[in-house]
């Protein structure tokens, strides 16, 4: 199948991978609609292994941010441990074992942070990112809005997670679609994304070159 033109961002299951970014136990408390957020990752973790599209997870310091939180889904995944602000540097070997993505959907913490470190690091690697922007989260909405709109402005995709579930199944004929209708059959929770959106915010619109 011919690849994705880039500038439309389409996806395929075949060229895309799942990163799952530092969803841990001590962020908890402090991350705004972190309940929201993990259980919107757990659904493209789902559909992800559904549609054979590999997984990489990482937590930050696990030693003092403790483990990845169960509600996620991802036992069975051997986390990355990582100190550096972006997923990209500690995950150079897995991206070097597939060689045929072209696709990075983007789940995690914190959005202006290791979300946006990893995406600018992805970008510069020639790759797509597609930013779920109903998975990501931080401890300020601000710092959240205005890292989504710089993740934009760097050629980034922001999508929603049924979207991007949806493009990747394309057709209601997909033997797995029976089964991914019932993941997405509830709406996906409210993270507070309407009132970052409302008013037709100029950090997030007419932002891409």
């Amino acid at each position: 199948m011919a690849a994705a033109r880039a500038s439309l961002g389409r996806i395929l299951p075949e060229s895309s991978i799942l990163f799952l970014c530092d969803l841990q136990e001590k962020f908890r408390p402090s991350i705004v609609y972190f309940p929201q957020i993990v259980s919107v990752a757990a659904r493209m973790l789902k559909v992800a292994r559904l549609l054979d599209v590999p997984v990489l997870l990482t937590e930050q310091y696990p030693q003092g941010l403790g483990p990845t939180v169960p509600e996620l889904g991802a036992q069975g995944i051997q986390p990355v441990s990582k100190t550096c602000f972006s997923m990209v540097p500690t995950l150079q070997k897995e991206l070097e074992a597939w060689p045929q993505i072209r696709s990075v959907l983007l789940c995690g913490i914190e959005t202006q942070v290791c979300i946006l470190n990893t995406a600018l690091d992805l970008l510069d690697r020639g790759l797509q990112v597609h930013v779920v922007v109903d998975a990501c989260s931080s401890r300020s909405q601000v710092d959240r809005l205005v890292a989504l709109g710089r993740m934009r402005q760097s050629g980034a995709f922001l999508s929603t997670s049924e979207s991007l579930i949806l493009q990747l199944v394309r057709d209601a004929a997909h033997p797995q679609f029976k089964e991914i209708q019932k993941i997405i059959k509830e709406p996906a929770p409210d993270s507070g994304l309407l009132g970052l959106f409302q008013g037709q915010n100029p950090l997030l619109l007419n932002s891409r070159h």
